[in-house]
C-alpha cells in the first residue's frame, strides 16, 4: 500500500495536492486527528482478508485544525511503524507569510486559529511553532509561494511517482454522429471519410472488434496514416497533460453510426498508445445501438 501523510501551512496548497492526489487514484481522508491514524492505517492495510478495507493507495491530511491533538502525530507514526510496517511520506507544504497572507485576502477565508490568536500574522507564526516537529521530520517539503497549482501538482507527481504508475487517465471512445458528440471530450476525429463497411451486406452485421472489419479497412491506405497520426499526436501531448496535472484526457473517435469505422480506429488507437506505455480504457458508447439495423431479417429485406 502506497501511504501519504500531506500536512504543512493553511493555505500552501493542500487542497490542490489532494484533488491533485484523489486524480492519481488516492483515498484521500483529510483533518484526520492524529491520535487514530494508527488504528486506521492497520484496517486500510490489512485488507478484507484481516477484516480491513484495504486500498491501494491512501492519504491523510493533517494540519492544525486538529489543534491540541496534532502533539500526537510522532506518536502515531512510531505506532505505526511498529505495529504495521507500512512505509510512508510524510510531504510538508509551505510558503511564505506574505504569500500566505495575500492568498487569504483573495479567498476571504478565515484562519484555523484566528480566534486563537487575533491577527492573521499572529495565527501564522502561532501555526509554525504548532508545526515546526511534523516539519523536522518531513520526507520532503515543498515550497509553493511561486508555484501555480499545476507547478505544486507536477511537484507532488515527482514524489509519488512510480515508474510503473500512471497518474492521468486516458479514454478513447467510439461513437455514432448520428447520435450526437460526446460532452466531455477534449479531442474529436472524424472517422467518417472512410469507406462504410455498412453498405456491404456481407459485413453490415460485424463490428469495428471483428476480423472482417479490420481486414476491409486495413485495405485503404488512409485507415492506416488516420489511425497513425492520431497515435503521434496523443503520444506526444499526453505526457505534457500529465506533467501539467491534468487528470484525464479524453479522446473521441466518431464515425456515422458508431460502429464500424469509429470501433476499429479506438481500438487500433488504444492499442498503439499501450504499446508506447500509455494505458488507456477503451469504451465504445454506440456499438450496439439500433440492433435491428444489423439483424438477418433485415439483411433478407
Amino acid at each position: 500500500m502506497e501511504l501519504l501523510f500531506l500536512t504543512g501551512m493553511s493555505g500552501a496548497g493542500k487542497s490542490a495536492a489532494v484533488r491533485y492526489l484523489e486524480d492519481c487514484g488516492y483515498f484521500c481522508m483529510d483533518n484526520v486527528p492524529p491520535y487514530v491514524l494508527p488504528d486506521l492505517v492497520k484496517s486500510f492495510y490489512r485488507g478484507r482478508s484481516g477484516e480491513g478495507f484495504s486500498t491501494p493507495k491512501l492519504a491523510f491530511v493533517v494540519d492544525v485544525r486538529s489543534q491540541e491533538y496534532l502533539d500526537g502525530f510522532d506518536e502515531a507514526l512510531a505506532l505505526i511503524d511498529d505495529e504495521v510496517g507500512c512505509p510512508y511520506k510524510v510531504i510538508f507544504l509551505e510558503a511564505s507569510d506574505a504569500v500566505l497572507i495575500s492568498r487569504y485576502q483573495q479567498t476571504r477565508r478565515k484562519h484555523p486559529l484566528a480566534k486563537k490568536k487575533g491577527s492573521l500574522t499572529g495565527a501564522l507564526a502561532e501555526e509554525r511553532k504548532m508545526l515546526e516537529n511534523i516539519r523536522a521530520i518531513a520526507t520532503v517539503v515543498v515550497d509553493t509561494s511561486l508555484l501555480t497549482d499545476a507547478e505544486l501538482c507536477n511537484a507532488i507527481g515527482e514524489i509519488i511517482k512510480d515508474e510503473n504508475s500512471q497518474s492521468i487517465l486516458v479514454v478513447v471512445e467510439s461513437f455514432g454522429f448520428k447520435y450526437g458528440l460526446p460532452v466531455d471530450c477534449d479531442y474529436v476525429f472524424d472517422a467518417r471519410f472512410l469507406p462504410n463497411p455498412f453498405y456491404l451486406p456481407q459485413l453490415r452485421n460485424f463490428t469495428g472488434k471483428d476480423k472482417q472489419i479490420a481486414d476491409y479497412l486495413d485495405g485503404f491506405k488512409e485507415t492506416a496514416e488516420f489511425n497513425y497520426m492520431i497515435s503521434e499526436l496523443l503520444s506526444f501531448v499526453i505526457p505534457y497533460y500529465e506533467k501539467e496535472g491534468k487528470g484525464s484526457v479524453h479522446i473521441g473517435i466518431g464515425c456515422t453510426g458508431g460502429r464500424h469505422r469509429s470501433v476499429y480506429c479506438v481500438e487500433t488507437v488504444a492499442k498503439k498508445l499501450t504499446e508506447s506505455g500509455i494505458k488507456c480504457i477503451v469504451t465504445h458508447r454506440d456499438v450496439d445501438k439500433e440492433p435491428h439495423r444489423y439483424s438477418k431479417k433485415a439483411d433478407e429485406t
